[in-house]
């Protein structure tokens, strides 16, 4: 390309296992994040290009459509501000997140891309923005957010960070298969939430208090209920199994991907007990298409 450049920078935003809660409040729709130490990260190059019309290129692991199309949306909402009306952006994605297993992969892309627009430009993008993008696209999760965050994942009218996440690991058991997120969202599911919304409710408070005060025990309680509650009826022997094994180990508790493949053992990162856990994880779920060991961080685009 010879079109001026006008800025490049880089942005990564990270994935999840699943959410610590899920469930309905005040009649909106919400997830607590579970944000791990697995990213997303893009580049970005932006240009003034000679098309006479904002374009977008992405460019990154087979086809991220959803991706194109919020950068797209942030090319309009860019042009006005910089007085160009023919803004170009070349994306690279690189992204180890596995799509369709509930673990934030393309809330990741996103994440990363806008953000990575946006400091390209000069103008970074608040985490209320780079949501309000991202929920243009599909339901998102909250990993824009920092911290460990609450959000209204399909129309944004609830978005708070609870704060930072307690020291704790996580060992993503993957079930096998994959889920399409836009399919799942598209069924309403308001009855079951609200059948079990007095559990969600004591889920929700149960991690929020153990985020106020750094106490794993109580965000892993909070999170079991939440997984018991909320999971689908394909996830709910994973869901028994893990809890079971949770109780044996003495983990904090478990959580799970409510509209994914995924059920994390959560462990109290403070007694240094998650390697000889997480071996005995790979032998007790054999069966499964993977285990893998993360720590949950917070979120945010970095």
């Amino acid at each position: 390309m010879t079109d001026d450049v006008i800025g490049s920078a880089t942005a990564s935003a990270p994935g999840t296992c699943g959410e610590l809660v899920q469930g309905m409040t005040g009649g909106a729709h919400f997830l607590v994040t579970c944000p791990i130490n697995q990213f997303s990260r893009a580049a970005a190059t932006l240009r003034v290009g000679d098309s006479g019309r904002a374009d977008v290129a992405v460019r990154g692991i087979d086809h991220l459509p959803k991706a194109r199309q919020a950068v797209a949306a942030t090319l309009e909402k860019l042009a006005p501000n910089l007085g160009i009306a023919n803004l170009t952006a070349e994306i690279t994605i690189t992204n180890p997140i596995p799509a369709g297993k509930g673990m934030g992969s393309s809330s990741a892309d996103i994440a990363a891309a806008v953000g990575a627009v946006g400091l390209a430009a000069g103008k970074p993008f608040p985490p209320d923005d780079i949501a309000g993008i991202a929920l243009s696209v599909e339901p998102t999760d909250g990993v824009m957010f920092p911290g460990i965050a609450l959000i209204d994942h399909r129309c944004g009218s609830i978005a708070e960070s609870l704060g930072a996440p307690p020291p704790m690991e996580v060992i993503v058991i993957d079930t096998g298969g994959t889920v399409d997120t836009l399919e799942f969202n598209q069924t309403d599911r308001t009855a079951l939430w609200e059948k079990v919304a007095s559990r969600t409710d004591e889920a929700l408070e149960l991690v929020r208090e153990g985020v106020r005060r750094g106490d794993p025990k109580s965000v892993g309680r909070g999170a079991t209920i939440s997984a018991q509650a909320g999971c689908p009826p394909v996830m709910a022997e994973w869901v028994q199994r893990a809890v079971a094994f949770a109780d044996e180990q003495g983990a904090a508790g478990i959580n799970v991907a409510h509209s994914g493949t995924v059920v994390g053992i959560l462990l109290d990162a403070r007694e240094r007990r998650s390697k000889p856990v997480y071996r005995r994880a790979q032998e007790a779920f054999a069966d499964a298409e993977s285990v893998q060991h993360f720590r949950m961080i917070g979120g945010g685009v970095r």
